[in-house]
C-alpha cells in the first residue's frame, strides 16, 4: 500500500510564500496542507508578526521548524559557533542548509511530498528542488506549474508516444488540431523544450497539464500515489500586482520591511526599503539595504557587527564599520540613486522592488 502523500506549504516570511498560503487556501480548501516555517532565530521582528497574521487567516498553527533543537542558543548562533565563527557568504552557505534544508528534509522524513512553491508568473527562476525523489515541487502561481526535471521528462520525444496515446483519450471537445500537431512534434536543435513547452501552455494549458499528470502517474514522481490533482486544472498566472492584493484583501497585509522609506542626500531624494525576507544580517543584502538596517533598526545593525569581531565580515570588500562611515554612507546613498534612475527607465517598472531585486541575487530557500 503507497504511503500518504504529504502536502506543505513553507512560509518564508517573504510576500510570495505568505500570499501563496492564501491562494491555496482560498482556491483549494481541500487540500490537507501543512504551514511551515524555518527559524532561523534571527528573522526581523515583522517577519514573526506576518507568521502571526498568516496563522490567524489560515486557521491553522504554521510549525517553526529550527535546526539545532536542544541547544541553549538560536540556531543560528549554534551553527556559527560550530563553525568557528566563520560567517556564511554566498560561497558558502553553510546558513541555507544547516537553518532552512536540513529542518526541512528532516520535518518530511521520507515520506512523499508535494512543496508548493512561490515563485511569481512574471519571475524567470526555477528556486530550490531538492534532491530527494520523495520531494516534488508545485508552482502554482505560473503558467507551467511543474519543475524543471519534471518538464524535461515530460517533453522528452521517447515520450510523444506515450502523451498521443493519452490526447486520444481525452475528450474531443478540449482537443484542438494545433495542440495536437505541437505534442506530436519532436524536440530538434530548431524546435527546443521551451519553445514547445510555451506553445502547449499557450494553446491549452489545462490539458496539458492533464496530459503531464498522466504521465506522473507512470513515474516514482510523489504524484503518482494521487488520483487526482486540482492542479492541473489551474491556468492563472499571478505576478507582483496580484500577490500585494492577495495579502492587502486577506487582511494579513505586507511586510512591514517593504514600505518604501524616504531619504535624501544633498539635494538629491529618493526611497529605500529592504527587497526580501531573511536573516537581518544577511550577506544577500545589497549596500543600500545595509544602510536601510543602520538607520531604520540601529540596534541590529549593532548586533550584526558584533559578528565581524571574530576577524570575518558580512561583505568581503568592507567590514560593516567602514560601511557606516558619514562618507561611504552618501556614496551608497547617491549610487543607488543613479541605479534607480536608470533602472527605472530600462524596466518601465513602479516598484521599487522590482529594482532591488532585479540587481540583487539570493537564496532560493530563503526568498520565496
Amino acid at each position: 500500500m503507497s504511503k500518504k502523500v504529504r502536502h506543505v506549504l513553507g512560509i518564508s516570511g517573504g510576500k510570495d510564500s505568505a500570499a501563496l498560503a492564501i491562494y491555496m487556501k482560498d482556491r483549494y480548501p481541500n487540500l490537507d496542507i501543512e504551514y511551515y516555517t524555518c527559524d532561523t532565530g534571527k528573522e526581523l521582528d515583522e517577519t514573526y508578526q506576518l507568521i502571526d497574521n498568516l496563522e490567524v487567516y489560515l486557521g491553522k498553527k504554521i510549525l517553526r521548524l529550527q535546526g539545532a533543537e536542544n541547544s541553549n542558543l538560536d540556531p543560528f548562533d549554534h551553527f556559527l559557533e560550530m563553525y568557528g565563527g566563520y560567517l556564511p557568504s554566498s560561497n558558502s552557505r553553510w546558513c541555507t542548509k544547516k537553518l532552512k534544508l536540513e529542518p526541512f528534509e528532516k520535518f518530511v522524513g521520507d515520506d512523499p511530498v508535494i512543496s508548493y512553491v512561490g515563485i511569481r508568473g512574471d519571475e524567470d527562476r526555477e528556486g530550490y528542488i531538492s534532491k530527494k525523489s520523495t520531494i516534488q515541487s508545485i508552482f502554482p502561481f505560473r503558467q507551467n506549474i511543474w519543475s524543471e526535471d519534471v518538464i524535461a521528462k515530460v517533453l522528452a520525444n521517447t515520450t510523444i508516444p506515450f502523451l498521443v496515446e493519452n490526447l486520444a483519450l481525452q475528450p474531443f471537445s478540449i482537443r484542438a488540431e494545433r495542440f495536437e500537431e505541437v505534442l506530436a512534434q519532436p524536440l530538434s536543435p530548431s524546435f527546443t523544450k521551451p519553445q514547445k513547452l510555451k506553445l502547449l501552455l499557450d494553446t491549452n494549458t489545462r490539458l496539458f497539464n492533464q496530459l503531464a499528470f498522466q504521465y506522473l502517474k507512470t513515474t516514482n514522481y510523489p504524484l503518482a500515489n494521487e488520483a487526482e490533482f486540482p492542479l492541473v486544472e489551474n491556468d492563472e498566472i499571478l505576478v507582483r500586482d496580484d500577490i500585494f492584493k492577495l495579502l492587502e484583501v486577506s487582511g494579513v497585509g505586507v511586510p512591514a520591511y517593504y514600505k518604501k522609506v524616504d531619504f535624501g542626500v544633498e539635494d538629491l531624494k529618493s526611497q529605500y526599503s529592504r527587497s526580501r525576507s531573511g536573516c537581518y544580517f544577511c550577506f544577500f543584502q545589497q549596500k543600500i539595504e545595509w544602510v536601510w538596517l543602520y538607520e531604520q533598526h540601529p540596534e541590529l545593525y549593532a548586533k550584526a557587527m558584533e559578528y565581524e569581531k571574530a576577524g570575518y565580515s558580512w561583505a568581503q570588500e568592507e567590514t560593516l564599520e567602514e560601511l557606516i562611515r558619514p562618507e561611504r554612507i552618501k556614496a551608497i546613498k547617491e549610487e543607488f540613486i543613479k541605479r534607480t534612475e536608470r533602472m527605472a527607465e530600462k524596466q518601465k517598472s513602479p516598484y521599487l522592488l522590482d529594482i532591488l531585486e532585479a540587481e540583487g541575487e539570493g537564496c532560493a530557500a530563503c526568498f520565496i
